[in-house]
């Protein structure tokens, strides 16, 4: 049974922070250390540095290790690999953003509700039913044209 660190345990690094020597990271991913020195150069995995130039794998360098074994495991070729992880690493971050812009209609939406429960009688917005292109608003205004 494989059991996995406890990060974030008082005296347990971090899973960003480079602990494990290449001779570690080589046991532990099942890859010989010149192919972690390989990937390294390639760019498809960038360990941490020690003073002297070592090279200090994190546990995240370990699980993209395994990933990028997995994946030329399949037979994909190494550009295939650095595409592959550089798209993912795209839908992570328009994941984010994704999340980021619910939340900001979210607050919008919240605002509206405020100003509308809280607004003087005159020139109120009006909001229509909720249509297939989203929520319409219509400003209301006395006496003009």
């Amino acid at each position: 049974m494989s059991r996995k660190p406890l990060f974030g345990a008082p005296g347990q690094p971090g899973p960003d922070v480079p602990v494990y020597v290449i001779s570690v990271a080589a046991e532990l991913t099942g890859l010989h250390p010149q192919t972690l020195r390989s990937y390294d150069r390639l760019g498809l995995v960038q360990p941490g540095r020690t003073g002297g130039g070592g090279r200090r794998y994190s546990w995240h360098d370990i699980e993209l290790l395994r990933e990028v074994a997995e994946l030329t495991g399949a037979g994909i070729g190494l550009e295939g690999v650095r595409r592959i992880l550089e798209l993912e690493n795209q839908v992570a971050a328009l994941r984010m953003r994704v999340a980021e812009l619910e939340g900001e209609v979210t607050a919008a939406e919240f605002a509206l509700r405020q100003s509308l429960a809280n607004a003087p009688r005159k020139n109120l917005p009006a909001v229509r039913a909720a249509t297939a292109e989203g929520q319409s608003v219509t400003v209301w205004r006395r006496g003009r044209s």
